[in-house]
């Protein structure tokens, strides 16, 4: 059986190098990506790969760069896309928000995901799988308490146009996973978060596994379980 392969948009740090750390201890091969040219723990992590880790260079927010990216894969055949990307920019009300702040966590979190998704489409193979990681901020269900307003809608956003990508490709064979992480112990998730990501990324990586080969879109948190939409 051949290796597979999977791609990791924003895996230099916290959840995305965890992520790339785990398939390549299940014996895949991976291509992570990193937005510019520092060192990160993804280089050091294909250095140890033995040559089952790659890296390259993506700013999701320049559309020329997601191109030139899928050129460079272009005789790849990736059985997983999976795209972590999420900034927020503090606990502000809504009416408070700075347009330009509004618009970066918009284009961050929602926007250049989707165009990542829409782009390197062609090179999943045909019943591979796409995830995004999401939140459970991002459901509008699960909201009773308010608070985090910009990051909470930018996540639902992606939720819905992840909704608007299936519908549109319900002849596509792929996998579709929205995945939650939990409530991570990282810079975003804060350092009283219950979860460390050697807790969280197990599972997250066992929930994709778990549905490849599915057709179809869910909304899945890292034990597997369904997230209120």
């Amino acid at each position: 059986m051949s290796t597979r392969t999977a791609l990791i948009v924003g895996a230099s740090r916290t959840l995305g190098l965890g992520l790339a750390t785990e398939y390549t201890r299940r014996g895949w091969d991976v291509i992570g990506t990193v937005r510019g040219s520092r060192r990160t723990g993804l280089h050091e992590l294909a250095e140890a790969s033995g040559g089952s880790v790659t890296v390259e260079s993506l700013d999701t927010a320049k559309p020329q760069q997601i191109t030139a990216l899928r050129d460079r894969l272009a005789e790849r055949t990736l059985d997983l896309l999976f795209v972590n990307a999420a900034i927020t920019r503090g606990d502000i009300p809504i009416g408070d928000v700075p347009e330009e702040m509004f618009t970066e966590v918009m284009v961050t979190n929602a926007l250049g995901p989707m165009r990542v998704v829409e782009s390197l489409r062609p090179l999943v193979a045909p019943t591979g799988t796409i995830g995004v990681m999401s939140s459970s901020q991002g459901s509008i269900g699960l909201n009773t308490n308010g608070g985090q307003d910009v990051y909470r809608a930018s996540k639902s956003a992606l939720n819905q146009l992840m909704r608007g990508y299936a519908a549109r490709h319900a002849d596509a064979a792929h996998t579709l996973l929205l995945i939650c992480p939990g409530h991570v112990r990282t810079e975003l998730g804060g350092p009283d978060a219950p979860l460390t990501i050697d807790q969280s990324i197990p599972g997250v990586a066992d929930t994709i596994d778990h549905h490849g080969g599915r057709p179809g879109l869910r909304f899945l948190n890292h034990q597997d379980q369904p997230v209120p939409w």
